[in-house]
């Protein structure tokens, strides 16, 4: 394919993609196939010759689209949102037309230069403390990570080294593996699976710390289990810190959190992958108030800020710890301005979406899907059925019927199966919930009416039928 093909099938697949994104709501958005359906419809090996464009795009459509879940269909619900915008699409094939890989300021300059200003720009939208920003010669900074998972494996080992390093400092007769064996990390028991896995991966203990009632994590919590593992000669050294919990979007009590510890020398991580967004309004920006006792803060900009995957937004406030603790030095990569950074064109995303939609358009788009899931949660009061699970408040709602756990298992299978609309669950203590979150880019209330006609249909049937007399 030489510059002129390209040019043709490059509108070609503008077409495609513009004609998917107009005619989405028709299209089912859960597919209805089974495991391996996919290996029987290709061959077993790649051509030895070249096909054409026509015949790939084709399949495209003929092999690969029964096989999607629809995530930026109007009546997907499930999950958290993953972010899409026409503008972070362009900036997409722009870096891969480019193709620099930036793993170090001399391999590409703007690669590191813009991502370090576009975090400046993120940071500053969300108000973070000055000391998260690198500015022109702060001590902070922002990088961008695949995942939150990332993000938090990256800085539990960042914490691990530090502390490694501090122990060692004070007891040069302990070895590493000593110290190793008691270092300790904690996370609420409503906290993201992918902190239990960094835990695994670096090697050290994870504990959860029980959450309240509002499935929150408290001080009071944290200090009790902080007292009975130092008693027991255990190093506490990190502390993962969630806003917007996955089950049900919860918010850990970071001013009680962060000065405890501060004052234990305790890594405070915030991971707000779903729920940071939604700081760029000031009227939830409170939400983040307590950020200033953190080591480091994590977001991610492609689930709700219109910047496609993969662009998962890191700080912290001394951007030595993290260099400090991964940093090698082949020859091959030693320039004359080895303290600059590295980076991926990734910002080339969050540039064209900031400039093309602007702070305004963002933080519309976030009130717009927090006001339709609040919609949603007035549709279920009004159905004595049904109950809310936890507090509303950006843009999940976790509800169930008030009833068994067997019969709200039955509702979402029923719910799921008819593929009209898509949700998963979730467990509350001992409840089984439904979770019902605004995703779509292109939602409007008439989809969030129809979601609820469905599910009350459904339930109507469901209740019906166990209403009935076995034969």
């Amino acid at each position: 394919m030489d510059t002129s093909e390209f040019r043709k099938r490059g509108k070609e697949m503008v077409d495609y993609i513009a004609d998917y994104y107009d005619q989405l709501d028709t299209r089912q958005v859960y597919p209805d196939v089974e495991p391996g359906y996919l290996r029987h419809l290709i061959p077993d090996s790649a051509p030895q010759e070249p096909e054409s464009f026509e015949d790939v795009l084709k399949d495209v459509e003929r092999i690969i689209m029964p096989g999607v879940t629809h995530w930026h269909s109007p009546y997907f619900f499930a999950y958290f949102p993953t972010a899409s915008s026409f503008p972070a699409l362009l900036a997409d094939v722009l870096s891969g037309g480019i193709g620099c890989i930036g793993f170090s300021w001399a391999a590409s300059p703007a690669c590191t230069e813009l991502e370090t200003v576009m975090l400046d720009w993120l940071g500053k939208m969300l108000n973070l403390p000055e000391e998260f920003l690198a500015g022109r010669n702060g001590e902070g900074g922002g990088v961008i990570q695949g995942s939150a998972s990332e993000a938090t494996l990256v800085t539990l080992l960042a914490a691990r080294t530090k502390m490694i390093r501090r122990v060692q400092s004070e007891n040069p007769e302990l070895t590493e593996a000593d110290i190793m064996s008691r270092l300790v990390a904690y996370a609420s028991d409503q906290a993201h699976s992918s902190v239990e896995r960094a835990g695994l991966i670096g090697g050290v203990m994870i504990k959860n710390i029980p959450s309240d009632d509002k499935f929150a994590v408290r001080g009071s919590a944290l200090k009790k289990v902080l007292h009975e593992d130092r008693a027991a000669g255990l190093i506490p050294f990190f502390f993962c810190a969630t806003l917007g919990t996955t089950p049900c979007c919860s918010f850990d009590r970071l001013l009680e959190l962060g000065p405890i510890c501060n004052r234990e020398t305790i890594w405070m991580h915030v991971d707000a992958a779903y729920a940071g967004s939604a700081f760029i309004c000031p009227e939830f920006r409170y939400l983040l108030n307590g950020v200033e006792f953190a080591d480091s803060f994590n977001f991610n900009p492609h689930k709700w800020l219109l910047v496609n995957f993969d662009c998962s937004a890191l700080w912290v406030k001394k951007r030595s710890d993290l260099t400090s603790a991964f940093k090698l030095d082949p020859l091959y990569l030693q320039h004359c301005h080895q303290d600059s950074g590295n980076s991926s064109f990734r910002s080339l995303k969050m540039w064209f979406v900031f400039r093309m939609y602007g702070i305004k358009g963002l933080q519309e788009y976030i009130r717009k899907h927090v006001k339709l899931s609040h919609e949603f949660e007035n549709l279920v009061h009004q159905d004595e059925r049904f109950e809310i699970c936890a507090e509303v408040t950006l843009g999940l709602v976790c509800f169930r019927l008030k009833a068994s756990n067997e019969l709200n298992e039955a509702l979402l299978k029923s719910i799921n199966e008819s593929r009209k609309i898509h949700l998963v669950p979730c467990h509350l203590r001992e409840k089984f919930v439904l979770r019902f979150a605004i995703c779509s880019r292109t939602v409007e209330s008439f989809h969030v009416q129809f979601a609820w006609k469905h599910i009350s249909k459904l339930a109507t049937d469901l209740l019906k039928a166990q209403e009935q007399p076995q034969q």
